[in-house]
């Protein structure tokens, strides 16, 4: 062991009449690891929200959507076969869509309507958040009863609702619900809204409420029926092997199928939420900087005051033949020595304290306010090493003043008034 380490080290240890300096050295490093602990649980925090929220938007949305100029794709079958052979694409599925109006019990309410097919579940992840019922029951006739102006039971195409419009409608599982559309259709009196009845067959709850407020699923040939799109659909979902590789697998779209279409991925959709989100993380971190900007204050009162008091064991050091580097050495490990032991404690803590919030809710969440019961937890490493490598850098800037001071002491000056 160098001797300038052995000589920091022993200056951690102080004597009966240094205690309060003692004192001093346990609160710097108490404040680091108040520090580190905070940085890493927040930043934990905040990415599980970030990919809690981003996993929540792709089960109801694709990594990528491929559209047509005009807002329609003919021949969907034959390009998405296309699409399916594209090197990077792991599986596409046809859709349509359109506005609606829902009604049951004189109750009203506006909604978007995706129309699927079964290979849509290879693409978006829908089921996880289904409460009641099946994507495989879209498709199948259900029993209902029979609207004013029939003769018992009539057979109807299932659609599945969010959890918000089954509330506003008072919906459940196998009620009717009637579906109109603001397209126009002609008839014997006139231009008339399209109108069609469905019965309820699935409720999802996303626990956003753009989703369960105002989406439905129905199967794709009754949607194409529906919006009158004569075999045509409204766009290609496709699902990439990794989420962050779907801008270039979509630039790979792009170039094979040329112009006249419109190729969108998931982070270019939702750019302005992540960003923020991204935003909100460094701001965070920087902030919360401060909390160890203030221990490295204590440091530094901590080192002056040692400095002072070991003035005339610097002065016999340099006596003995010690450079003025040396002792500049001996004050940086006090001071590193500080830091390292605060900064890997908190790490210590902060892991421990985020696997204790991932198995248990430690910090439940009002429902009506979040999109989760309880705080949501990831752990990065690479998050951890920032913050070690920040901390760091701090504790060892916060040791330059205290350590030059202590070098530039003259031994026959210190020795002269002993």
């Amino acid at each position: 062991m160098r001797y300038e380490l052995l000589v920091g080290l022993r200056y951690l240890r102080a004597k009966r009449k240094e205690r309060f300096i003692s004192l001093i050295t346990v609160i710097s490093t108490l404040g680091v690891v108040v520090g580190v602990v905070t940085l890493n649980v927040v930043l934990a925090v905040m990415t599980g929200f970030e990919e809690d929220l981003r996993d929540r938007i792709l089960g109801f949305n694709p990594q990528i959507v491929v559209e047509g100029d005009d807002g329609t794709l003919a021949d969907p079958d034959q390009l998405t076969r296309t699409i399916r052979s594209i090197p990077g694409v792991v599986a596409a599925a046809p859709y349509a869509s359109g506005q609606v109006m829902l009604s049951a019990e004189g109750n009203v309410t506006g909604a978007m309507v995706r129309g699927i097919g079964p290979e849509a579940r290879e693409v978006l992840d829908v089921e996880t958040h289904l409460r009641e019922g099946s994507l495989d029951q879209l498709g199948k006739m259900f029993d209902a009863p029979a609207s004013e102006g029939q003769t018992g039971p009539v057979k109807l195409p299932g659609i599945i609702i969010g959890k918000d419009i089954s509330r506003q409608l008072g919906l459940l599982v196998g009620d009717p619900v009637t579906v109109i559309s603001p397209l126009s259709m002609p008839s014997a009196v006139g231009l008339v809204p399209r109108v069609k009845r469905f019965a309820v067959v699935g409720i999802f709850d996303s626990g956003m409420s753009e989703y369960d407020a105002a989406l439905v699923y129905m199967d794709l040939p009754s949607a194409q029926r529906f919006f009158d799109l004569d075999g045509k659909v409204n766009g290609i979902e496709v699902r990439s092997p990794e989420i962050y590789d779907a801008k270039q697998v979509g630039d790979r779209i792009r170039a094979a199928l040329g112009k006249g279409f419109v190729v969108r991925d998931w982070m270019e959709t939702n750019r302005n939420i992540f960003a923020a989100l991204r935003m909100e993380k460094y701001v965070y971190f920087i902030v919360l900087l401060l909390i160890v900007l203030v221990a490295a204050f204590n440091i530094v009162a901590t080192l002056i005051m040692v400095v002072m008091e070991k003035r005339k064991d610097v002065a016999i050091l340099k006596s003995m033949g010690a450079t003025s580097r040396s002792i500049n050495r001996i004050f940086r490990y006090k001071g590193l020595i500080i830091g390292v032991l605060g900064t890997a404690v908190g790490n210590v803590v902060a892991f421990a304290l985020c696997l204790v919030m991932q198995r248990y809710q430690v910090v439940p969440l009002p429902k009506d306010v979040f999109y989760v019961n309880t705080l949501p937890i990831k752990m990065q490493p690479e998050y951890f090493v920032m913050v070690t490598v920040a901390s760091l850098l701090i504790v060892l800037l916060a040791t330059i003043y205290p350590a030059r001071q202590a070098a530039r002491l003259t031994p026959v000056d210190v020795i002269r008034y002993e």
